[in-house]
């Protein structure tokens, strides 16, 4: 008999996810025969029930907002880089029963400025300070980024996340998001702001053609900003992206082997175009 195993992503609201699209197109590539992916409405403080009443059967669950920082609550043992974060994304399920807390965020954002030709050195500029922007932080240490400037509307925000920085060894400052236009001329701009916040700045900025931007929005698509910065001749990364590159690192987390990345990919372009 095929032994049933299960995996899921959690969040609220969730009903738009297509992590369930990404992960099962990848257990039946991959021949995963008896393997599940579905959505479960979460909200942070319902996290840790739902976690525990979880049976032996679960190989772990994906956590989107806003249940990040929750999950690392939950985790028996943490990685290095979801403790440098604050957050986790995701949660291993291990053969002993316990939980592993790990942020794929960090990962696949680094394989994604990588492939788009970032280089050490760089200067980045992370317009938000929240959840995403701790992850950018992160990725920016990771690839010896010379220098990381985050933009936001709250400076008290900002000072959140100096923590991130300085466990993974980048310099950090802050900028009013009155400079956001300026700032915007670095090497790399990686956008974490909510839907139609960075609009405004398509009109105003004279962008670089050398610049790589990262939007991570992907509905809908181009952003505003993104349609301005690819206009320009930038290099262009988009929240899809992201999203193929972090559930990569989660499928192989749960299941043990190599993610058949074109079958999921392909997957991820179909439900997008549908």
């Amino acid at each position: 008999m095929t032994a049933v195993r299960r995996a899921g992503v959690l969040g609220k609201p969730i009903a738009h996810s297509l992590s369930p699209v990404i992960h099962n197109a990848g257990y039946a590539a991959a021949g995963l025969a008896g393997w599940s992916y579905t959505r479960i409405e979460c909200a942070a403080a319902e996290l840790p029930d739902v976690v525990a009443g979880l049976g032996p059967e679960w190989a772990g669950l994906s956590v989107t907002m806003p249940g990040k920082e929750a999950a690392l609550a939950v985790a028996d043992e943490v990685s290095p880089v979801a403790a440098a974060v604050g957050a986790a994304n995701t949660l291993v399920h291990r053969p002993d029963g316990s939980w592993y807390a790990d942020n794929t965020d960090v990962v696949g954002m680094v394989e994604v400025l990588t492939d788009a030709g970032v280089r050490p050195g760089a200067t980045v500029t992370v317009l938000g300070a929240g959840g995403t922007a701790r992850a950018a932080v992160a990725a920016a240490g990771r690839l010896d980024a010379r220098a990381v400037t985050v933009v936001a509307r709250r400076p008290a925000v900002v000072e959140e996340l100096r923590p991130v920085a300085r466990a993974v060894g980048v310099e950090m400052a802050g900028a009013p998001w009155a400079d956001a236009a300026d700032r915007c001329r670095a090497d790399v701009v990686v956008s974490t702001v909510p839907k139609g916040v960075a609009d405004p700045l398509a009109e105003t900025v004279a962008w670089r053609p050398e610049t790589v931007l990262f939007d991570a929005l992907y509905d809908p698509w181009p952003t505003p900003l993104a349609a301005s910065a690819q206009a320009a001749g930038c290099r262009i990364v988009s929240g899809l992206d992201l999203l193929l590159a972090q559930a990569v690192g989660q499928f192989e987390h749960f299941t043990g082997v190599a993610a058949p990345r074109a079958a999921m990919a392909a997957a991820l372009a179909a439900a997008r175009a549908a």
